[in-house]
């Protein structure tokens, strides 16, 4: 298993996404070629981080060749999110963008800890 980048799969067409709704932990994504990539993250002792929200069509994803695959990341908490249940010591909000000629999918991750163990997602190609 290597690490990849995200946007690896601009140019690919996937065949199959799994793992993506609220409080998953990992992602993979199937291409049509057989190729597999998991997003995830590597759970510690104090922290936690997972999938928070999917905005768009999965849908639209599938069958259709990915035209743009971003990642950005945030420490600041995203404008009508209310973080009232969630632990604020130390967090980082990772948003991954894929979109294909049919539309755009944000899957938003949510990562918290106390300030001393990963907050981040992994992305890397499994197979």
């Amino acid at each position: 298993m290597t690490e990849a980048a995200f946007s690896i799969l601009v140019g690919k067409t996937l065949a199959k996404i799994t793992g993506l709704e609220k409080g998953s932990d990992a992602v993979i994504f199937t291409t049509e070629d057989g190729e597999r990539f998991r997003m995830y993250h590597w759970q510690d002792c104090c922290e936690s981080v997972s999938i928070e929200d999917v905005a768009g069509d999965v849908e639209d994803l599938i069958g259709e060749r990915v035209a743009f695959a971003e990642e950005s990341t945030s420490t600041e908490n995203p404008v009508g999110v209310d973080v009232s249940d969630l632990y604020q010591d130390s967090f980082t909000w990772t948003f991954y963008r894929i979109g294909t000629n049919k539309g755009t999918v944000v899957i938003r991750w949510y990562g918290e800890s106390n300030g001393y163990y990963s907050e981040s997602v992994s992305f890397e190609k499994v197979a």
